[in-house]
């Protein structure tokens, strides 16, 4: 008898072995690969037999399988991403010959001391609404402002969902909010969530992978790949923070992992709840057009009110050589003087963004992409956000000597260094991604700041997701621009999802909370309707504007990036593909342009755009012409779909 398997690699399709048992569609089989044996999995038998081709036998039928809806989704999830199946696989069962040959424990589940939560009216009337959609596919989305208590009203709902034997996902945008909400976690069920996200030790993968392929584990808590696990019995999803972009993946299979989230749950047959202070675009249009489901919590828990809003003119308070200023410094006082916390927001890591040099005009830029270097004064070096390249700031000048650099525009290092003048007794800490890179640093720095022994925290935009500081009541924005750089389309509506969470750190157990926006343009519209919290009418505008510019909900859109040592055979490449790409009805083919940021790691990047109706399922077309292409060695594609900026 005869078996398709379909292996973790870079294949779109399985291979024909020999069996022995009945066909298991699903189960995880030990095959020959070349002169290695690789784990696989029994696929169904829609692909054609080779001909002519000895026929190898399957090794061993492991104890371990995956359901067909699975299957069916991860077919699904490699056309529509347009990715090879094999690697969609991957994400599932990567690294299971190790998992499986390793003789572990079954995985504990430590109990953890339990408080008493009670619900409000508000979040009581939002569990009801969650509570509808039984044990069926259905979008729900539960908005609540910041501070409103959704985790809670979703925490109950996972009770009775773990009642009935069912698994429950929960889905984080960032591994950093993981070990805050631990402890949220572990303080409401008692016990401590199964974590999965890429820093997790090998050992600990595989305790999780085969408590959720058995249904030992009942929730998981994870980023992006967690959402492709083999779970034995999923019930829910929850996509928390649902708006926020770090949910898609931009490298390696480049998918949307809230998108790919509710089609799963579609798969399943189950509830998907998405949540969050401030939808995104996509979800508040299927809102509006009754696609999803809607509940609203408005009041703060324990009814606190949001901050009150200041807008200090940079233009009016002019700040030589600083970047804070005076009237911030005495709204700052007045909170630090009644021993209550303040962050300073400022969304560049580093010291500076820029560095020229005063007597050549020579720009710092990285050699390998071409972006400007971030000068960090913890390295004492400059630094490529991109390739990671570091570099000496002692360069010979063209002039004479070495270069003598001024440094532009301010970096969290940059303000920590005025704060601390400013305010010499008070403890300062950085809340970047730089700075908590490891796990017992990140456990310190939130242990110090809920027990109230850091008075400022300087913080980049990784602070204004879902973090609860209690004792956190004056919130500065050293530079509120609302504009964008030309290539992000979701500038407005990445400025109103951040800046209203921002706004959500100060005030939760506080009557009197401030945020500051020190701005060269006062007058800008977003700033001002966000300082009403009139969000809804400014993601509204926004759809209008969309609507107009034939652009995303309204449209899809694919990106294609070439990329090529040499930028004349990117180019070159890009509009060979266009030409062929032309042959398809009911899709239109932009460019090929520069990308905006044209070298990365050394290798120059033109633009396509194919723009298509949403109604149209494209996709198989698209691949079906990239497939048949022969490219030049010289050059590689990287297909996005539903690309979310033009970089």
């Amino acid at each position: 008898m005869k078996a398709q398997v379909l292996l973790p690699k870079v294949f779109d399709f399985p291979f024909t072995y020999n069996i022995d048992l009945e066909n298991k569609i699903g189960h995880l089989v030990e095959v020959p690969f070349g002169k290695k044996k690789e784990i696989g999995v029994i696929w169904k038998n829609n692909y054609a037999e080779p001909k002519n081709i000895k026929i190898k036998n399957i090794g061993k039928v492991t104890e371990y399988a995956i359901d067909k809806k699975l299957i069916d989704f991860i077919e699904w999830f490699s056309q529509y991403n347009m990715v090879p199946i094999g690697l969609v696989l991957k994400m599932v069962i990567g690294g299971t010959d190790k998992f499986i040959k390793a003789n572990d424990n079954i995985i504990e589940i430590k109990k953890t001391k339990k408080k008493e939560f009670k619900l409000n009216q508000e979040q009581l009337a939002g569990l009801k609404f969650l509570d509808k959609t039984n044990d069926k596919f259905e979008v729900s989305v539960l908005e609540g402002t910041t501070g409103s208590g959704k985790t809670l009203v979703y925490f109950e709902r996972l009770k009775s969902i773990i009642k009935n034997n069912n698994q429950a996902l929960v889905l984080l945008p960032e591994i950093f909010l993981t070990n805050d909400f631990k402890s949220r976690f572990e303080n409401f069920f008692g016990f401590e969530p199964a974590i999965w996200h890429s820093k997790i030790s090998p050992k600990q993968k595989r305790l999780i992978w085969k408590g959720i392929i058995s249904n030992r584990i009942k929730i998981l808590v994870g980023a992006r790949s967690a959402l492709l696990l083999p779970f034995k019995n999923l019930g829910i999803i929850i996509v928390d923070e649902e708006h926020d972009t770090s949910y898609k993946q931009d490298e390696g299979v480049v998918y949307n992992a809230r998108d790919m989230a509710i089609a799963r749950a579609s798969f399943e047959k189950i509830p998907i709840h998405l949540v969050s202070s401030i939808p995104s675009i996509e979800t508040y249009n299927n809102i509006r057009k009754k696609k999803y489901r809607h509940f609203k919590i408005k009041k703060r828990f324990n009814d606190f009110p949001l901050p009150e809003t200041k807008i200090v003119n940079l233009n009016v308070n002019k700040i030589k050589n600083k970047y804070i200023a005076k009237d911030t410094i005495e709204l700052v006082k007045n909170y630090l003087d009644k021993n209550e916390q303040v962050l300073f927001f400022v969304n560049r890591r580093g010291f500076a963004p820029y560095l020229i040099c005063k007597k050549c005009g020579n720009k710092l830029v990285c050699s390998n992409c071409s972006l400007y270097l971030t000068f960090h004064k913890i390295k004492n070096k400059a630094v490529c956000h991109h390739c990671s390249q570091e570099k000496k700031i002692e360069i010979k000048c063209r002039s004479e000597d070495n270069c003598q650099f001024i440094m532009y525009g301010p970096g969290v290092e940059k303000i920590y260094d005025e704060v601390k003048e400013l305010f010499p007794n008070k403890k300062v800490s950085i809340f970047s991604s730089d700075y908590l890179k490891k796990k017992e640093k990140i456990k310190n720095l939130f242990d110090e700041i809920k027990q109230n022994k850091i008075d400022i925290l300087i913080g980049t935009q990784m602070i204004s997701k879902g973090f609860n500081f209690p004792n956190l009541n004056c919130i500065v924005v050293i530079d509120a621009d609302f504009s964008g750089r030309g290539y992000d389309l979701r500038t407005t509506e990445k400025n109103i999802q951040l800046y209203h969470q921002l706004s959500g750190r100060a005030g939760r157990f506080s009557s009197e909370s401030l945020i500051i926006y020190q701005t060269l343009i006062p007058q800008d519209n977003t700033l001002n309707e966000l300082i009403k919290n009139k969000s809804d009418k400014l993601l509204a505008d926004e759809l209008l504007l969309r609507e107009k510019n034939k652009l995303p909900p309204f449209i899809r859109l694919i990106s294609i990036i070439i990329s090529s040592k040499e930028r004349s055979s990117s180019l070159q490449g890009a509009r060979e593909i266009k030409s062929k790409l032309k042959t398809i009805k009911d899709i239109e083919v932009l460019g090929p342009v520069d990308s905006p940021l044209l070298k990365i790691k050394k290798n120059f990047r033109s633009r396509l755009l194919i723009r298509f109706n949403n109604r149209f399922f494209m996709q198989k077309k698209i691949s079906k012409v990239l497939n048949g292409l022969k490219i030049s060695p010289k050059i590689k594609l990287m297909v996005d779909v539903d690309p979310i900026n033009f970089a």
